[in-house]
Protein backbone atom coordinates (compact mmCIF):
# COMPACT_ATOMS: atom_id res chain seq x y z
CA UNK A 1 0.00 0.00 0.00
CA UNK A 2 0.95 3.37 -0.78
CA UNK A 3 1.61 6.36 1.48
CA UNK A 4 -0.81 9.59 0.24
CA UNK A 5 2.25 11.40 -0.47
CA UNK A 6 4.16 8.69 -2.75
CA UNK A 7 -0.14 8.19 -4.35
CA UNK A 8 0.12 12.28 -5.03
CA UNK A 9 3.29 11.95 -7.03
CA UNK A 10 2.34 9.30 -9.09
CA UNK A 11 -0.53 10.75 -10.03
CA UNK A 12 1.33 14.04 -10.72
CA UNK A 13 3.35 12.07 -13.00
CA UNK A 14 0.03 10.96 -15.30
CA UNK A 15 -0.34 12.84 -18.33
CA UNK A 16 -3.34 12.72 -21.17
CA UNK A 17 -2.79 12.49 -24.54
CA UNK A 18 -4.64 11.19 -27.10
CA UNK A 19 -7.31 9.64 -24.83
CA UNK A 20 -4.49 7.41 -23.80
CA UNK A 21 -2.85 8.03 -20.37
CA UNK A 22 1.10 7.66 -20.91
CA UNK A 23 3.52 8.22 -17.93
CA UNK A 24 5.32 11.57 -18.16
CA UNK A 25 8.16 12.51 -15.48
CA UNK A 26 8.13 15.49 -14.71
CA UNK A 27 12.42 16.54 -14.46
CA UNK A 28 13.80 18.97 -11.76
CA UNK A 29 15.24 22.11 -12.38
CA UNK A 30 18.79 20.61 -11.66
CA UNK A 31 18.11 17.49 -13.80
CA UNK A 32 17.01 19.94 -16.93
CA UNK A 33 19.87 22.18 -16.49
CA UNK A 34 22.54 19.25 -15.98
CA UNK A 35 21.48 17.63 -19.39
CA UNK A 36 21.73 20.68 -21.03
CA UNK A 37 24.98 21.97 -19.71
CA UNK A 38 26.79 19.75 -22.45
CA UNK A 39 26.23 21.72 -26.15
CA UNK A 40 26.14 18.11 -28.03
CA UNK A 41 23.50 17.07 -25.56
CA UNK A 42 21.51 19.94 -26.81
CA UNK A 43 22.49 19.84 -30.37
CA UNK A 44 21.21 16.13 -30.33
CA UNK A 45 17.89 17.37 -29.16
CA UNK A 46 17.69 19.95 -31.28
CA UNK A 47 18.23 17.27 -34.40
CA UNK A 48 15.01 15.10 -32.70
CA UNK A 49 12.75 17.98 -32.18
CA UNK A 50 12.63 17.68 -35.81
CA UNK A 51 12.07 14.34 -36.32
CA UNK A 52 8.73 12.29 -36.05
CA UNK A 53 10.11 9.09 -35.69
CA UNK A 54 13.07 6.61 -34.36
CA UNK A 55 16.37 7.79 -36.00
CA UNK A 56 19.57 6.17 -36.72
CA UNK A 57 22.24 6.87 -34.46
CA UNK A 58 24.45 7.43 -37.31
CA UNK A 59 22.57 9.92 -38.67
CA UNK A 60 22.17 11.80 -35.42
CA UNK A 61 25.87 12.22 -34.96
CA UNK A 62 26.74 12.94 -38.41
CA UNK A 63 24.58 16.17 -37.71
CA UNK A 64 25.79 16.92 -34.46
CA UNK A 65 29.68 16.91 -35.82
CA UNK A 66 28.27 19.26 -38.84
CA UNK A 67 27.18 21.65 -36.16
CA UNK A 68 30.03 21.51 -33.93
CA UNK A 69 32.38 22.29 -36.81
CA UNK A 70 30.03 24.98 -38.75
CA UNK A 71 30.21 23.00 -41.96
CA UNK A 72 27.72 20.22 -43.89
CA UNK A 73 27.34 16.52 -43.44
CA UNK A 74 29.36 15.58 -46.43
CA UNK A 75 32.76 17.60 -45.72
CA UNK A 76 33.35 16.03 -42.40
CA UNK A 77 36.20 14.11 -41.62
CA UNK A 78 36.40 10.33 -40.60
CA UNK A 79 37.83 12.01 -37.09
CA UNK A 80 35.07 14.40 -36.80
CA UNK A 81 32.71 12.20 -37.27
CA UNK A 82 34.10 9.42 -34.81
CA UNK A 83 34.86 11.82 -32.11
CA UNK A 84 30.99 13.08 -31.93
CA UNK A 85 29.81 9.38 -32.63
CA UNK A 86 32.13 7.90 -29.60
CA UNK A 87 30.53 10.59 -26.82
CA UNK A 88 27.09 10.52 -28.20
CA UNK A 89 27.67 6.39 -27.70
CA UNK A 90 29.14 6.34 -24.46
CA UNK A 91 27.98 9.25 -23.05
CA UNK A 92 25.39 11.66 -23.97
CA UNK A 93 23.19 9.36 -25.38
CA UNK A 94 23.10 6.55 -22.51
CA UNK A 95 23.07 9.88 -19.92
CA UNK A 96 19.23 10.84 -21.88
CA UNK A 97 18.22 7.51 -21.86
CA UNK A 98 18.37 6.78 -18.29
CA UNK A 99 16.53 10.17 -17.56
CA UNK A 100 14.25 9.70 -20.41
CA UNK A 101 14.53 11.89 -22.27
CA UNK A 102 14.77 9.96 -25.59
CA UNK A 103 14.23 5.72 -25.99
CA UNK A 104 18.32 4.53 -27.04
CA UNK A 105 18.84 1.34 -28.15
CA UNK A 106 22.35 0.85 -28.26
CA UNK A 107 22.64 -2.37 -30.12
CA UNK A 108 20.56 -1.26 -32.89
CA UNK A 109 21.81 1.78 -32.74
CA UNK A 110 18.41 3.69 -32.58
CA UNK A 111 17.33 7.29 -31.04
CA UNK A 112 13.60 7.98 -30.41
CA UNK A 113 12.47 11.41 -28.75
CA UNK A 114 10.07 11.13 -25.76
CA UNK A 115 7.07 12.83 -24.48
CA UNK A 116 9.72 13.88 -21.44
CA UNK A 117 11.70 15.80 -24.30
CA UNK A 118 9.20 18.32 -24.11
CA UNK A 119 10.27 19.59 -21.08
CA UNK A 120 13.82 20.58 -22.30
CA UNK A 121 12.38 22.30 -25.69
CA UNK A 122 11.10 26.32 -23.81
CA UNK A 123 15.52 25.35 -23.07
CA UNK A 124 16.42 24.70 -26.48
CA UNK A 125 14.75 27.85 -27.82
CA UNK A 126 16.44 30.33 -25.20
CA UNK A 127 19.33 28.65 -26.44
CA UNK A 128 19.03 29.39 -29.86
CA UNK A 129 18.35 33.03 -29.16
CA UNK A 130 20.99 33.94 -26.63
CA UNK A 131 23.92 32.18 -29.95
CA UNK A 132 22.18 34.47 -32.41
CA UNK A 133 22.23 37.57 -30.52
CA UNK A 134 25.82 36.63 -29.11
CA UNK A 135 27.38 38.43 -31.56
CA UNK A 136 26.37 41.63 -30.94
CA UNK A 137 27.22 42.61 -27.49
CA UNK A 138 24.65 45.22 -25.53
CA UNK A 139 27.56 47.26 -24.04
CA UNK A 140 29.97 47.20 -26.36
CA UNK A 141 33.87 48.52 -25.69
CA UNK A 142 34.29 50.73 -28.80
CA UNK A 143 33.89 54.31 -27.28
CA UNK A 144 36.70 53.39 -24.99
CA UNK A 145 38.74 52.12 -27.15
CA UNK A 146 38.55 54.46 -29.63
CA UNK A 147 39.33 57.39 -26.46
CA UNK A 148 42.04 55.18 -25.81
CA UNK A 149 43.35 55.47 -29.25
CA UNK A 150 43.03 59.06 -29.91
CA UNK A 151 44.69 59.55 -26.30
CA UNK A 152 47.64 57.69 -27.74
CA UNK A 153 48.05 58.97 -30.92
CA UNK A 154 48.13 62.74 -29.35
CA UNK A 155 50.78 61.76 -26.55
CA UNK A 156 52.99 59.87 -29.39
CA UNK A 157 52.55 62.30 -31.75
CA UNK A 158 53.30 65.08 -29.57
CA UNK A 159 56.30 63.32 -28.18
CA UNK A 160 57.67 62.83 -31.89
CA UNK A 161 57.36 66.55 -32.91
CA UNK A 162 59.12 67.98 -29.77
CA UNK A 163 62.34 65.11 -29.24
CA UNK A 164 65.32 65.00 -30.67
CA UNK A 165 65.50 62.71 -33.87
CA UNK A 166 67.86 60.24 -33.69
CA UNK A 167 67.49 59.00 -29.73
CA UNK A 168 63.80 59.24 -30.13
CA UNK A 169 63.11 57.54 -33.17
CA UNK A 170 63.06 53.79 -32.61
CA UNK A 171 60.54 55.00 -29.50
CA UNK A 172 58.69 56.86 -31.94
CA UNK A 173 58.78 54.07 -34.59
CA UNK A 174 57.47 51.15 -31.93
CA UNK A 175 54.73 53.51 -30.64
CA UNK A 176 53.55 54.34 -34.16
CA UNK A 177 53.43 50.48 -35.10
CA UNK A 178 51.80 49.60 -31.14
CA UNK A 179 49.03 52.69 -32.18
CA UNK A 180 48.64 51.04 -35.68
CA UNK A 181 47.86 47.39 -34.25
CA UNK A 182 45.80 48.78 -31.52
CA UNK A 183 43.95 50.49 -34.25
CA UNK A 184 43.09 47.62 -36.16
CA UNK A 185 42.31 45.41 -33.51
CA UNK A 186 40.05 48.84 -32.43
CA UNK A 187 38.10 48.32 -35.61
CA UNK A 188 38.16 44.77 -36.25
CA UNK A 189 40.75 43.82 -38.88
CA UNK A 190 42.62 41.71 -36.25
CA UNK A 191 40.12 39.73 -34.13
Amino acid sequence: MQNPTEQSEIEGELAETDDETTRVRDLAKDDIFHLLQNRRRRDALRYLEGEDEEVRMRDLAEQVAAWEHDTTVQALTSDERQRVYIALYQSHLPKLDDEGVIEYNQSRGIVERTAVADQLSPYLDADEDDEETAEEPEGSNAPYYSGALGLSTLVVGSAAAGLALPTMLAVTVVGLVALTLFTMVTNGVLA
